[in-house]
Parts: structure tokens; sequence; C-alpha cells
């Protein structure tokens, strides 16, 4: 699944190169038709990203005008050629010249402003968003008795944060992932924050997910670069088995909650 980064990228893409067009809205596949119908040859009015959400607000004389998007774990949404519409195309968007794609999302919905803030308070702060802000947060996450691991995916509290951000902040902060969050002090939470803002904020740059500081690169251990379908230099994320970078000791891996979780037992100790 696409962690938020990633989702923030495709607002500013979208504010970048459709903002204020008058815009072609389709729905090659049909299963968004009706609603499509309802905005098309409007002008994008701004897309924005809370979490792993993507709002696209239509400047359309009705009260449902925005694009709810949701990708789930299999959905994409490319910039394509205008006439790319090969595959299952539930979305179409253009201007004439540019065109968006969304395929196989879990969520594609037309909702109203009122919808869009029902959504956004089921969210938590996103660290990536300046307006975000931690301090509800942290007094959640220090009340609880789950581990800062089970804590950092739940989508109520750090909005956006991957399995990837999940793994490479404990990592990087030497924070065991198992500790109760009434365990967690507020420097490291803190510590925890403002990692998870630097390296998502790096990510929406990138494009990619980068996470080990400079004297760890490839070039800096002589390494080998690393090969995955995620792309990125990680410390921890699906290094299962390989020795880590820091202190040799086995990188070890655990399900937790349906997902794979990754982390150093020395470094993490």
């Amino acid at each position: 699944m696409p962690e938020g980064h990633v989702i923030h990228r495709l607002a500013r893409e979208f504010n970048s190169r459709l903002r204020g067009s008058e815009l072609t809205v389709t729905s090659p596949q049909g299963r968004f038709a009706p609603e499509a119908a309802e905005i098309t040859s409007h002008p994008l009015r701004l897309a924005e990203a809370h979490g792993k959400h993507l709002f696209i607000d239509v400047d359309a004389p009705t009260p449902r005008h925005i694009i709810h998007i949701h990708l789930g774990l299999i959905g994409t949404l490319r910039f394509e050629g205008e006439s790319e519409t090969r595959g299952q195309v539930r979305l179409h968007i253009s201007d004439g010249a540019t065109a968006a794609n969304l395929r196989g999302p879990q969520w594609c919905r037309l909702i109203s402003e009122v919808e869009q803030a029902e959504v956004i308070a089921r969210l938590g702060a996103d660290p990536i968003r300046a307006d975000a802000d931690p301090g509800p947060v942290r007094v959640r996450v220090q009340r609880s008795g789950r581990s800062i691991a089970s804590l950092l995916m739940d989508q109520s509290l750090f909005a956006g944060v991957g399995n990837i951000y999940r793994a490479e902040t404990l990592f990087r902060l030497g924070i065991s992932p198992f500790l109760p969050g009434r365990g967690l002090r507020t420097a490291e939470f803190t510590s925890i924050w403002n990692d998870l803002a630097e390296l998502m904020r790096a990510g929406v740059e990138a494009g990619r997910i980068d996470t080990v500081r400079p004297e760890h690169t490839p070039g800096a251990m002589g390494r080998a670069p690393r090969r995955d379908d995620h792309g990125g230099e990680v410390y921890a994320y699906r290094r299962q088995g390989l020795p880590c970078l820091i202190c040799g000791t086995e990188i070890q891996q655990r399900a937790m909650e349906g997902r794979n979780l990754f982390w150093c037992p020395t470094c993490q100790g």
C-alpha cells in the first residue's frame, strides 16, 4: 500500500499540472460514470492529501464535488498520455493535454465538503502537513498499552505512516518496536514525530523512500545498492536475515497484526 508521501506527491502533481484547468472527467470502466458526469467540464480548484487519502476538489455547482480516492493495496494513479486508457480505468481526468488515470483503488467516490471533514476527523496527524498537531497524538500514545510499532500503524494517530516508515524511524532512533506507548518518554515521542516528518517530506521530493544516513549509503560503505521493488536505501525494512548496517546483527522479522515487522535486536534492544 502506498505510504503518505506518495499521496502528497500526487496532490502536488495534480495542482501543478491541472489546477485551474477545465477538466474532462470520465470513467472508461463505467463504475464511476454517474459521478464523473456531475463534475466534468469544470475546473480543478485544489488537490490535497491527508494521510493516505487524496481529495480532488472540482469547482462544480453541486453539493458533491470532491473526488475522494484511497489507493488501498493495489490501486494506482498515474499521469499518462491523453489517449492512454488501457486496463480497467476507474477514473480518467484530463485537460486535453495532460491526463491522469486511476486503476484498482480501494475507494473512488464523490463526496461533499461535510463528508470530507468527517473523513479527516477520523484521521490522526499527518507528519507531512504543516498544519499537523502532534500534541493530541502524544497524549493518546503515552496512555496506551499497545506497542509503539502497533501505534505507528494506526491511521487515527499517525496518518500516512506505513510499514516502511514505521520500521525505519524506530531503527534510526534505537527504539524497540515492542515498547508500550505508555513507556515512551516525551522526548522519544518528539524524536519519532520529527524523524517521520523529515523522512516523509524527503520522500515527497524524491519520489522514493531513503532512510539511511550519509555514512551508511552504498558509496560510503562500499556495498552494493539495495535491489527491491520498493526501492530506496533502508536499514531494516525487508532486510530480514541480512546483517545490520551498523552492528552486523541479523535483522529480524515477525508478523504483527497482519503486517511484517522488521527490526535489529541489538540496535533496538
